[in-house]
């Protein structure tokens, strides 16, 4: 059976017996063809093109794949160290020495993760692959109430509408909050006590107030810098050499000599209350002692007096 041909293979004295109305139709015909088979070439083209975006972007999600598999395994390897039971046991010292190293390790992978992972989305979109749930969240706590808000409003520079053949004035219809925790550091500050002197011309009196009381009289330190050094050596196990390095970055010379001296002082000043806890803890039926000890890094040994 011979073979079908189309008009396209016929030579061209074939077609010039035609009527005119019919080679005008193959003609037509013709053209037609021939742009269907420009419009195939191109929708090959586009999808050898898709196809090879479709190979990249999987190949890019399966590296970020392996990048989220890899900070898993740390974290989990982390968690293990920290929290799981080792051959090699530490002292409460060394265990501390790397507690905080930890931390930020754990926190850093954890950003890396999600990072990783808005990006494996994000590919995944643009590939049209269907991406895998992310895992849930632990729900964050509110932040306390008490603390001081700070408001930072926020608002379009032009609040009339922008669309083509409108620009009226837009009505406002709510707002949207958003809270991030924030800290001051310690701010060292001055007490300036001015007492006014008075004179009688007459009498030749002389009348000024009474210098306010102070927990160290005479001394530099106000109430608040001397409860400030007692809570963080004593509540906060900070040193005295700490807490003179951690002054002096704000330009005030503290030796720890000085804050010694303060807290020896400010210790005096709290015996009577002292005295009062004192009678009231032993005047209990039953004592209970908290005799965890602190460790102490001093660069300087020098001897330490507990109370």
């Amino acid at each position: 059976m011979p073979g079908m041909f189309g008009t396209r293979d016929l030579p061209p004295h074939d077609l010039q017996g035609l009527t005119p109305p019919t080679a005008a139709l193959i003609a037509q015909m013709r053209q037609r063809l021939e742009q269907q088979g420009r419009e195939l070439t191109e929708q090959r083209q586009l999808i050898v093109a898709k196809q090879q975006l479709i190979e990249r972007k999987d190949r890019e999600i399966a590296l970020r794949d392996a990048k989220i598999e890899k900070i898993t395994f740390e974290l989990v390897r982390l968690n293990r160290w920290k929290f799981g039971a080792k051959s090699e046991a530490m002292n409460a010292e060394q265990r501390r020495l790397f507690e905080e190293t930890l931390a930020e390790d754990e926190a850093s992978l954890r950003e890396q993760l999600e990072r990783l992972r808005q990006e494996a989305a994000e590919l995944a979109e643009a590939a049209n692959v269907k991406a895998k749930p992310p895992a849930r969240q632990p729900r964050r706590k509110p932040l306390p109430e008490h603390l001081r808000r700070v408001e930072h409003h926020h608002e379009p520079q032009s609040t009339d509408c922008q669309q083509p053949g409108c620009g009226r004035p837009m009505t406002r219809i709510g707002e949207e909050v958003s809270e991030r925790l924030d800290i001051v550091p310690a701010e060292f500050f001055v007490h300036r006590h001015i007492y006014g002197k008075w004179a009688c011309r007459c009498c030749q009196v002389l009348k000024q107030a009474s210098a306010a009381p102070e927990l160290i009289e005479g001394g530099l330190a106000a109430s608040g810098l001397v409860a400030h050094t007692l809570i963080s050596r004593v509540v906060d196990h900070l040193p005295y050499y700490r807490q003179e390095t951690i002054n002096a970055r704000s330009g005030v010379h503290t030796p720890r000599s000085t804050l010694a001296a303060w807290a020896g002082q400010a210790g005096a000043a709290l015996e009577p209350l002292y005295e009062a806890h004192r009678r009231f803890i032993l005047g209990c039926r039953v004592l209970h002692a908290d005799e965890t000890p602190v460790a102490m890094l001093d660069p300087v040994w020098a001897p330490v007096r507990t109370c």
